[in-house]
């Protein structure tokens, strides 16, 4: 009986039709009489019989089809696709750097500040780039210079000669960190003076800095040129002499692509992002944000903002090309770049929709509302966006209230001496530390007459300097230079206001050497 059971088993399955064959018979036929159905009522497009399986691409059959011009054609790229494609740094790079430096940069929180919100009449997202290892974004794009150089060169290649940048800031250590955790030997060359940096053209001693790359991150410092430029110049002579291979700062497409991470991040944090908002030196940071941005969501509106004593991005704008403009010494020291790098001008141009200025007062402010209402410390150039947002300043307009606005904070290295004049300087912006000019009696109790009444209303004095020799009016007064805090701008008018009712004319706001 089992045997003639076994015996009989191919047959019948042989005479079965296989489920495949079955359900694909079956799908032709409603195939069929749906597209019957769909020609009766009128439907333009008939319904194709689903195909089996084949080696042949979706490609080459929808072009086949194409043939007929009844049926709808494949969607072709517009010229501004085919242009965008064509720059120097596209979304496919930064996708690969997203991916690549994914395990060795922190991805920074992008959280909401209710503080700035309520002031400045929107939502406020502040992506917070200075708690990165080294303090500034700059890790992104330095990572992500070396990984790649890594592939083009091989390990062993690059191992043994290194590369090298000029640099004595963000971007040195960032890139010396990065280089020692790959590595890769990393040689840095310093320039001798700040450059274009601090606030008062005092020479400054890198001793601490040195120590930091030199001695935790193995770099090779070399101290040479007087500033940024000349350093630049030694460095590219070592590139030849010693095989190295020259990382710019801001306008390698690697760099570029690196920094477009963040662009990413801030998609994915904030998805109800309407405006961006981006500080501006070497257009690097720019380029890369404004390209992620604008390919993820298109309908984002990207500013660029520069300090108002570095414009060379809205010069390039200008002459439509990379040109060199004077610096004057700013609060923004990190975006005091002479001229934007071409490749990043090229991408940012294309994707950013305005760039605008600030001022050097509105970029202390900034660095004192994130101090006093965020506990945030950012250096000038990483708060320029901040400021331009500021009451006055001006992306400061009616069409941006109630949008969802996302802010990079991109660095925090500020010298804590330079730090303490931002901060006077901000509070002084903020008329909580004014200074004036009295001319009170030169008998006993005549300061204190003054003292006394300014005590009694609230001002706090926090220095005073009284002289006898430039007062030629009257042998029994002498001028008295107070620099005094406040509570804000209501309580100035009102000292003021107390000031003149006492017989008293002060002249305000004439000793700003007292207080840096």
């Amino acid at each position: 009986m089992i045997r003639s059971l076994l015996a009989s088993t191919p047959r019948a399955i042989s005479r079965a039709p296989s489920p495949i064959t079955a359900v694909s018979s079956v799908v032709r036929r409603s195939a069929s009489n749906l597209a019957d159905a769909r020609a009766a009522a009128g439907f333009k497009y008939p319904i194709t019989t689903p195909r089996p399986f084949s080696a042949v691409s979706d490609e080459d059959i929808i072009t086949s089809n194409n043939d007929d011009p009844s049926l709808p054609r494949r969607k072709t790229k517009s010229e501004r696709e085919k242009m965008l494609e064509s720059l120097p740094v596209t979304f496919a790079d930064i996708s690969r750097a997203n991916v690549a430096i994914r395990n060795g940069v922190k991805r920074t929180p992008c959280v909401k500040s209710y503080f700035l919100s309520e002031l400045l009449g929107a939502n406020i997202f502040l992506k917070a780039e200075f708690q990165q290892f080294t303090g500034s974004f700059k890790e992104r794009g330095a990572r992500n210079a070396i990984l790649s150089l890594l592939r083009q060169m091989g390990k062993e290649k690059l191992q043994k000669t290194g590369v090298i940048a000029a640099s004595a800031g963000n971007h040195a250590l960032a890139l010396a960190y990065h280089g020692k955790d790959l590595g890769v030997p990393v040689t840095v060359v310093m320039p001798t003076v700040a450059p274009l940096a601090k606030v008062d053209k005092c020479r400054y001693c890198p001793l601490q800095f040195i120590i930091l790359v030199q001695k935790k991150f193995g770099a090779r410092i070399i101290i040479e040129g007087s500033h940024i430029g000349e350093a630049k110049e030694y460095a590219e002579k070592l590139v030849s002499s010693e095989q190295l291979e020259y990382v710019n700062g801001y306008d390698d497409p690697s760099i570029i692509a690196g920094a477009g991470t963040m662009g990413i991040e801030i998609i994915e944090d904030v998805p109800c992002v309407d405006v961006v908002v981006v500080p501006v030196g070497g257009a690097g940071l720019i380029a890369g944000i404004s390209c992620a941005v604008k390919t993820l969501k298109p309908d984002v509106t990207v500013f660029g903002v520069e300090p108002e004593f570095a414009a060379s991005y809205t010069a390039a704008l200008e002459a439509g090309k990379p040109v060199s403009v004077k610096i004057t010494p700013t609060l923004a020291d990190g975006l005091a770049v002479p001229m934007v790098g071409p490749h990043a001008f090229e991408v940012a141009r294309h994707y950013v929709d305005e760039c605008v200025l600030c001022t050097e007062k509105e970029v202390s402010l900034a660095i004192l509302r994130l101090i006093e209402n965020e506990k945030m410390v950012v250096e000038g150039g990483g708060a320029t966006g901040l400021a331009a947002l500021l009451p006055g300043a001006q992306l400061d307009r009616p069409e941006l209230k109630g949008k969802n606005i996302v802010v990079p904070l991109c660095g925090g290295n500020i010298d804590t001496t330079v730090l303490g004049r931002v901060l006077e300087r901000g509070l002084a912006a903020d008329d909580r530390l004014k200074a004036l000019v009295a001319t009170v009696s030169d008998r006993p109790g005549g300061i204190a007459k003054l003292t006394t009444l300014l005590g009694n209303h609230g001002a706090s004095i926090k220095d005073m300097y009284h002289q006898r020799a430039f007062l030629h009016s009257n042998i029994d007064h002498v001028h008295v230079k107070v620099v005094i805090e406040l509570q804000g701008k209501e309580h100035a008018e009102k000292i003021k206001q107390v000031l003149l009712e006492q017989g008293y004319d002060p002249v305000w706001d004439q000793g700003q050497s007292l207080i840096g």
